[in-house]
């Protein structure tokens, strides 16, 4: 099988309302008050807001930083102080690490497919031993296109040099579930290492 990974909430933990209580308490003293922030600051991870443009690799972080200021009631110093905590978030789901060692110890081919600006993206693979895992990968940064966008899917199997039909996603996010299989890929929803291993049917025979 041809595996295409999602990073964050996947393969790397990614907990934005907890990191958000956490360098922002006073703008976010609960998970109420920090899914509020959370709008604000990603406007739901659309392509066409100042997040979506920092994961396309568009705009840096002090671009971010102030476009989010000039709309929103955070300041820059705000803004950055969230950003520059999330590499350190960042770190491998111990459960997902062990499946992709035990997929790949099968003989299956294994890819990641994610929405990552640059500086993340450099930090993961400066980082994180799992990294060695996958063959390939893309980064929205690097193609200036992001998911759910049909042309991210498009682009990522012409650079695996893959056929739609060929390639499996497994990805938290179901509207990138949806925009795969849309484009002919076939797709996973992830909820769990487990309940991915069991879908892949590999489990213990991995």
């Amino acid at each position: 099988m041809n595996i295409v990974f999602d990073f964050g909430g996947v393969v790397f933990r990614w907990q934005p309302l907890a990191l958000l209580r956490e360098t922002l308490p006073q703008r976010a003293r609960d998970d109420e008050q920090a899914r509020g922030v959370a709008a604000e600051l990603f406007q739901g991870h659309s392509p066409q807001g100042d997040w979506g443009a920092f994961d396309r690799g568009e705009i840096e972080v002090a671009t971010l930083a102030q476009r989010i200021a000039r709309r929103t009631s955070l300041s820059e110093a705000e803004v950055l102080s969230f950003v520059d905590a999330v590499p350190g978030h960042l770190e491998p789901i111990f459960e997902t690490v062990a499946l992709l060692g035990r997929l790949k110890a099968a003989g299956h081919r294994l890819f990641f497919l994610s929405n990552m600006p640059a500086p993340f993206a450099e930090h993961l693979q400066r980082s994180h031993a799992c990294m060695a895992c996958f063959e390939d990968g893309v980064f929205s940064s690097q193609v200036r296109l992001m998911k759910p966008q049909p042309a991210i899917f498009q682009a990522a199997a012409q650079h695996f040099g893959l056929a739609p039909h060929e390639l499996i996603l497994i990805d938290d996010v179901a509207h990138n579930v949806d925009a795969a299989r849309a484009v002919g890929w076939q797709a996973l929803h992830f909820s769990g290492a487990a309940g991915c291993a069991e879908a892949l049917r590999v489990g213990e025979r991995g």
